[in-house]
């Protein structure tokens, strides 16, 4: 059950604590749309290994409050208000999907950020020499056309998939989004009892007043992010799927060029897609991330 912090503007913000209570805190940020509710297995993993999870509602998502006209950028005030309200001064990030992009902004601008994670986290669309849409799925280029024209035509998008979205189990759910899905990922859904009821209880939690977040994070996706990937001074690690239908090879190729390289490491996953890439391998995320940390202190 979420916790809820007021920020310092007036909003509310949604987040829980999961995984170790006195570990070393990691920021983990949801995709899109999503919600604060973590994979419970990977809750388990970070207990095991002494991290302490925090995760959040990106706004307009749940009962966190809408900021209307945001940018990816934008988020970290707001997990940097969340980290002193915790007593947090060094953390280590993560993002999926959605997340990915917030995750490098938390890289770039967040205080006491020693290491980021992206997990299959997609590219600026205006990107010199990215074709944004190559290698996407049916779903996805229509959302983000529509988010291209504007919020109109985006909610009238999203307020159409959203009742499915509420309603759906695991099956349900592989099957509205099959146009996005390769085998690998279908294949997780249906099979991973835990993957499948995850994605639908995160759905379900963010989108359970409307369609908001979701609105505003394709908007920031196609619109200036608000930082520059060469502000990044930590070190990064990159998960990509090279059968990712909802953010293809091409843009975590693209990522990869454009970081700077004395920070980053890239795991390039021949065979997995935008779900499948994440199981089998958090152990690996997080021991990479405790890594740095720990040569930090």
């Amino acid at each position: 059950m979420a916790q809820q912090f007021k920020l310092p503007d007036g909003r509310n913000l949604d987040y829980l604590i999961s995984g170790a209570k006195d570990g070393f805190p990691l920021i983990w940020i949801h995709g899109t749309p999503g919600s604060y509710l973590p994979i419970p297995s990977f809750s388990a993993v970070c207990e095991k290994k002494g991290v302490k999870v925090i995760t959040a509602s990106r706004a307009g998502y749940g009962g966190s409050t809408r900021k209307k006209g945001r940018r990816v950028v934008d988020a970290v005030p707001d997990l940097q208000a969340l980290n002193e309200h915790l007593g947090v001064k060094q953390c280590i990030v993560g993002g999926w999907s959605g997340g990915g992009p917030h995750a490098l902004a938390c890289a770039a601008r967040l205080p006491g950020c020693l290491a980021a994670l992206s997990v299959a986290g997609g590219a600026p669309y205006d990107a010199e020499g990215l074709d944004f849409f190559a290698g996407q799925g049916e779903d996805n280029v229509q959302e983000f056309k529509a988010a291209l024209k504007g919020e109109e035509e985006l909610q009238e998008f999203c307020q159409a998939m959203r009742p499915d979205l509420l309603k759906a189990d695991p099956a349900g759910l592989t099957e509205t989004m099959s146009s996005i899905l390769p085998d690998v990922d279908k294949q997780a859904m249906l099979e991973n009892k835990e993957i499948g009821q995850f994605m639908c209880d995160m759905f379900q939690e963010g989108l359970k007043h409307n369609s908001d977040g979701w609105v505003d994070d394709d908007i920031t996706f196609v619109g200036p992010w608000g930082f520059d990937l060469s502000e990044i001074k930590v070190p990064v690690f990159q998960y990509q799927g090279t059968e990712d239908k909802m953010v293809p090879v091409g843009q975590g190729e693209w990522i990869a060029k454009h970081l700077p390289q004395e920070h980053f490491r890239n795991h390039l996953m021949q065979g997995e897609g935008h779900i499948s890439i994440f199981l089998g391998q958090m152990d690996c995320m997080i021991d990479e991330l405790l890594a740095v940390a720990k040569a930090e202190q």
